[in-house]
């Protein structure tokens, strides 16, 4: 519980090594020293206690954590490995939709941000439901969108995920503000660019007079 509800990542998870040291054969203080060990960017750490939850408790949801490690880690490979294992497709639908996230971000690591993009088109996304986590969802398209210089897109799904995360998870409703001022500025420059060449006809239109009344 202290782990769980340290705001300091690196005081959660030194809560949780004090928590194996009691009992380190008991699968969910493994997992929570997992997740620990995610929250505090310990990779390597992360991956090994997952794993050992996963050979203690039998249980394949913690396969997306395991993949973000991988990928953390720089191993695209064995990340991918995780998300498209045969394990994986038998788990239940809000792990697999954990799964194509972490996929998605693979992808971009790997400079296919189109093929990001694309891991992301699922029924949830569109289906009019909005389940637990689809903020989470509708984020990670936004961003994918984003890096595949899909702007418009972006700031719509953005949108959606500010009004999905009604517990500030995200920092969407940031993205949105930061897409909004990037088309303000846009629109800013391209009126000094028109008022620019308007001043340089209305120049030119002068001399052009000067010249015929000479």
């Amino acid at each position: 519980m202290a782990a769980g509800l340290a705001e300091d990542p690196e005081r959660g998870y030194e809560y949780a090594l004090a928590a194996r040291r009691l009992a380190a054969r008991v699968g969910i203080v493994r997992e929570t020293c997992g997740i620990a060990a995610y929250r505090a960017e310990k990779w390597a750490e992360a991956l090994a206690e997952l794993r050992a939850a996963r050979r203690l408790t039998g249980q394949g949801s913690y396969l997306p954590l395991m993949a973000d490690c991988e990928r953390a880690l720089g191993r695209p490979d064995r990340a991918l490995d995780l998300v498209t294992s045969p394990e994986a497709r038998e788990l239940g639908r809000d792990t697999q939709i954990e799964l194509r996230i972490v996929e998605s971000g693979i992808r971009r690591d790997q400079g296919f941000p189109e093929a990001a993009v694309v891991a992301l088109q699922i029924p949830e996304l569109t289906d009019g439901r909005q389940p637990a986590g689809s903020g989470r969802l509708f984020y990670a398209y936004a961003d994918a969108l984003t890096d595949a210089g899909r702007g418009d897109e972006a700031r719509y799904w953005f949108g959606k995920a500010a009004a999905a995360d009604a517990a500030g998870e995200t920092d969407a409703a940031e993205r949105v503000e930061d897409l909004d001022m990037l088309v303000f500025d846009d629109l800013e420059f391209d009126e000094d660019e028109d008022g620019s060449q308007a001043d340089a006809d209305e120049r030119d239109a002068d001399a052009d007079g000067d010249d015929e009344s000479g």
